[in-house]
């Protein structure tokens, strides 16, 4: 297989499982709903990206009827998220798709509701010359990673609820003597400070879309009928 594999790391939208932190002061159903969005969003800024294909690492469990639409949709393959913590869950899903062949994957978040498609591109050009890209996020972690083979060692001893965890890896990377590229950091949507902001945006934002927006409008009108 010559494509870059594409991995879209996430959860099926199920009230109460998903964007936890947003509730309250949203309903486990607002959450879901905006989780969903952002699922999709993050799909379909992979259309028009040439040599690749499209998996969905998917919990808890890759039948739920979520994946199954995507699967038949996007054309997406569809992998079980299995291990144990964050890492394990992510290095698992790398390891999966260089069993099928692939000379590179690149695993993405879904929380990010204004990156460029650009910057996949971006992702796609840099890997074929780095061992490592990674695009930080604002709150210290990543949204973004890829590699041209499998390196568990990025993926251990990580504090992945911690706001060190880009500094962390970029340093193990370096200290395995890995070339480093680097993508422009973005802000992802995981509390309520980031929600009001990406609220704001909502309909400004060319790279966000409609549907994200017209979600986003909507729960804002319902946080200030709230009082928030």
């Amino acid at each position: 297989m010559t494509t870059t594999a594409i991995i879209i790391f996430t959860k099926a939208p199920i009230p109460g499982t998903v964007k936890t932190r947003l509730c309250h002061p949203l309903t486990a159903d607002e959450a879901a709903s905006l989780h969903g969005s952002l699922v999709l969003d993050t799909i379909e800024r992979t259309k028009g990206l040439t040599g690749i294909t499209l998996h969905v690492a998917g919990a808890p469990d890759v039948e739920h009827p979520f994946f199954k639409v995507l699967e038949g949709r996007y054309g997406a393959r569809l992998l079980e998220q299995r291990g144990g913590d964050l890492g394990s869950r992510m290095h698992l899903a790398m390891t999966d798709v260089f069993a099928l062949g692939h000379p590179a994957a690149i695993l993405i978040g879904t929380d990010l509701p204004i990156l460029p498609h650009a910057h996949l591109e971006k992702a796609c050009d840099l890997l074929r010359t780095h061992d490592l890209v990674l695009g930080p996020t604002q709150d210290g972690g990543y949204y973004l990673i890829g590699l041209q083979r499998p390196v568990p060692e990025l993926f251990e001893e990580i504090r992945w609820s911690g706001p060190t965890v880009f500094e962390e890896t970029k340093k193990k990377a370096e200290s395995l003597d890995m070339s480093v590229a680097l993508l422009p950091e973005y802000r992802d949507l995981d509390d309520l400070e980031d929600l009001k902001a990406f609220i704001e945006l909502a309909g400004r934002d060319k790279n966000m879309s409609k549907r994200t927006a017209d979600t986003l409008k909507l729960i804002g009108n319902r946080l200030k009928e709230r009082g928030i």
